[in-house]
């Protein structure tokens, strides 16, 4: 045999061997890959209270896309019994949360309850009933964990009316954002003997014992605990924590690996709508990158679960007080476009879920314009320009000056006007609530332009009557706009948050011609 068949025998031997051990690897790999026991999503009805409805069909989209847990934000909708105050105007029934909890069963979603039960319980401390268990009288976010028995016997209740409708493991029982911790008297000395971490897991690991006394599973967000983790070892080993990361480093908030190592289980949660999206802007973009960083890093640190979030707003309320700061009315401070307009997040919150590698989210998006809406190859790369877009907003609070916004503008209405004229070969009423985000977003711009203007070193009174004739022009395309978005959201929210939702998002275009009128 010739020296050189000898070689290529050799070579083609080597790069067998190699290509064999190379899928080996690529065997193992796909054996072991961790598979998330609970694989959910949250719903916030804090606003934006879906319909009886909606809510079946938005199971039957998750069930679709293999979401197995539902964690469900009741909030003011639950119709509780004992405490019956709590319950706002678009409370269900228990028939229909009965029904919706037996559907949802059916298709193998199990539905959790989350129950706040320290911070965010606005909805709850503005009513008189339970004025003596407010931490502040004017910032009524939290309740003051030192107010013990009080507090037992109304989340006993309260878990008790919830575990006797969801036959899920677990109860939610909320936990974040706690920054009143150790603001009034009691809760300083209380501080001050002791430490912050007491303050909160004393508080918490009565709510958990409660939780676990009823047959049920614990679980809470994880920033507080990990921001002040020295008492964590006293809460039950049965707690579940969710890091909830929607973008920012790893490990944002503490020391996770520590909490792991004793004992507690985690899950993870990025997010599809938060902050500082609202109804003019959706930061897309962080959004898909959330899912293609976070997720495999949960995957690969040992997270038992993931959770996706979507707020529809930010949990922060404006307040309109009586004698003795008694709430007349509690208004949300930011409000996104509602979770009809996006399964497109949804969808690649599965394909990340399902997959061994990070999604990329503008391969995603080309197949998914492609796929679901039966886009060309150009078509799709314009629905990713449109979501690709740099969000515009105030930054800091500083208000944007009108070269800036005008520039912005143009550049944006570019991206807008070609996907205005895609006419989708199907789901066409899913991509017409992206071009009504679009055409918000330009409304929004536009007004921003005015405010500019108005807020300026140059304005003068001399300006109002142009000022006004393009405030007129924003008012009278936000009526076509707002017929737009009645029809598109038809019994997925109830007519009267329809009307609400719609006076909303001109409500400071009115207040700024109401100004500018009047000082003619």
């Amino acid at each position: 045999m010739k020296p050189k068949h000898i070689f290529r025998i050799l070579l083609f031997t080597v790069l067998f061997c190699f290509q064999f051990n190379l899928s080996a690897q690529n065997n193992t790999q796909i054996t072991t890959f961790n598979e998330f026991n609970i694989k959910g999503f949250h719903l916030d009805l804090r606003i934006q209270v879906m319909t009886p409805k909606a809510l079946q069909e938005f199971a039957d989209t998750l069930s679709s896309f293999g979401i197995n847990t539902l964690v469900l934000e009741w909030e003011g909708t639950f119709p509780f019994e004992k405490h019956a105050t709590i319950s706002n105007e678009f409370s269900y029934t228990k028939d229909e949360i009965t029904s919706f909890i037996a559907h949802c069963k059916s298709i193998g979603i199990q539905v959790i309850p989350l129950q706040q039960t320290l911070g965010h319980v606005e909805y709850i401390l503005r009513h008189p009933r339970y004025t003596n268990l407010k931490e502040d009288k004017k910032d009524i976010s939290q309740l003051c964990p030192m107010e013990v028995l009080d507090n037992r016997a109304l989340f006993t209740s309260l878990f008790t009316e919830l575990a006797s409708m969801h036959d899920s493991d677990y109860i939610h029982i909320g936990g974040d954002e706690t920054n009143l911790l150790g603001h009034c008297e009691k809760c300083k000395a209380k501080v001050s003997e002791e430490s912050t971490s007491k303050l909160f897991v004393d508080h918490m690991k009565m709510i958990t014992n409660i939780v676990i006394s009823l047959g049920k599973k614990p679980v809470m967000w994880a920033d507080i605990i990990l921001k002040h983790p020295e008492a964590a070892h006293e809460l039950p080993k049965e707690t579940i924590f969710i890091d909830w990361n929607y973008g920012w480093k790893i490990n944002y908030f503490g020391d996770i690996p520590n909490l792991q190592h004793m004992g507690f289980t985690f899950w993870g949660a990025p997010a599809i709508r938060s902050h500082p999206d609202n109804w003019y802007v959706t930061d897309w973009t962080t959004h898909f990158n959330n899912q293609r960083d976070f997720i495999p890093y949960a995957r690969q640190s040992d997270y038992k679960g993931i959770i996706m979030t979507s707020w529809s707003t930010t949990g922060l309320y404006g307040f309109t007080w009586d004698v003795g700061y008694d709430v007349m009315d509690m208004v949300q401070i930011r409000n996104t476009y509602p979770l009809s307009g996006f399964r497109i997040l949804i969808a690649s919150y599965a394909e990340a879920l399902s997959t061994k590698t990070p999604i990329n989210p503008e391969t995603f998006v080309l197949k998914y314009g492609k796929d679901r809406f039966g886009l060309s190859t150009e078509e799709a790369h314009t629905l990713w320009q449109f979501l690709s877009q740099k969000p515009e907003l105030v930054a800091n609070g500083k208000l944007l000056d009108a070269a800036y916004i005008a520039k912005t503008k143009a550049a944006y209405n570019i991206a807008k006007s070609k996907l205005l004229k895609i006419e989708p070969l199907k789901n066409e009423s899913e991509f017409n609530h992206l071009k009504l985000m679009a055409e918000f977003r330009i409304q929004y711009l536009n007004f921003k332009e005015v405010e500019a203007a108005y807020n300026a070193e140059t304005y003068r009174p001399s300006q109002n009557p142009e000022l006004v004739k393009q405030l007129d022009k924003i008012l009278e395309k936000a009526k076509t706009l707002d017929k737009k978005f009645i029809a598109l959201n038809k019994d997925f929210l109830y007519d009267a948050e329809l009307n609400e939702q719609n006076a909303i998002r001109v409500q400071a275009v009115k207040g700024l011609r109401d100004r500018l009128t009047k000082l003619k």
